[in-house]
């Protein structure tokens, strides 16, 4: 959606940038009547809050599919809210990004597991990962224990399908060839792992991550495609 990020509010005159806020309240005088300056630019992100500390609660106390239920609610709002395109760039993909991918994995695990087998859900590990919504922090790979692999895998699959489609978008009224080809490896990477379920190594992964991360850079100048294609050719095989 292309928007004039810049507001000037109608009843006070206070500037003020849509992009940070992502409200069209005047954060002076809370005044909605308002008009935009500047020039339009595609934007889709807005602020959201990633609050897992219900899921958390519910999750000590034994509550699993409540926690579940929160966990997976909150997570999907985030997702929901935080688009790749700001003020017409795209955007760092975050830890947090796939943070919320993977509450939401296992939110969802959570509810249709009442209570979970314990070769299904780690518990200790869910509690870390709830936790860690408060810093935005991703577990590391070697942190993920394997029976937690699979939610991990398709968490970063969803998050690289959603940045794959969110620089496209940016780039298709100029396309580059070049990064044209290297979009279609992470497809091609991301279809693999959805299709295994997620079921690969969280290393693997992470490698797949980098590379999306290195293709934003590239759109935005701070890498070169040497870059991301030697991180495409070292990907792992599945």
């Amino acid at each position: 959606m292309e928007i004039r990020g810049e507001r000037e509010c109608k009843r006070c005159g206070t500037q003020w940038s849509y992009y940070e806020t992502g409200s069209p309240e005047c954060p002076n005088c809370g005044s909605r009547y308002s008009v935009g300056v500047g020039d339009r630019l595609e934007h889709t992100d807005r602020p959201a809050d990633l609050d897992l500390d219900g899921a958390l609660a519910a999750l000590e106390a034994g509550r699993l599919a409540e926690a579940g239920q929160s966990a997976t609610k909150t997570a999907r709002e985030y997702v929901n809210r935080r688009g790749f395109i700001a003020a017409g760039e795209v955007r760092a993909l975050s830890s947090r990004d796939v943070l919320a991918q993977e509450i939401r994995q296992v939110g969802q695990r959570l509810r249709t597991a009442t209570p979970p087998a314990p070769e299904t859900v780690d518990h200790d590990y869910v509690r870390r990962l709830f936790a860690a919504a408060e810093t935005g922090t991703l577990p590391s790979a070697e942190a993920v224990p394997e029976s937690m692999a699979g939610a991990r895998g398709l968490a970063v699959a969803e998050s690289v399908a959603d940045y794959r489609r969110a620089i496209r978008s940016l780039t298709e009224d100029e396309p580059d060839l070049d990064l044209e080809r290297a979009l279609d490896r992470l497809d091609s990477q991301v279809r693999r792992v959805r299709a295994l379920d997620g079921a690969v190594a969280p290393e693997t992964a992470a490698q797949l991550l980098q590379a999306a991360r290195t293709a934003g850079a590239v759109v935005r100048g701070e890498a070169d495609r040497a870059a991301l294609e030697e991180q495409l050719d070292g990907l792992a095989p599945m």
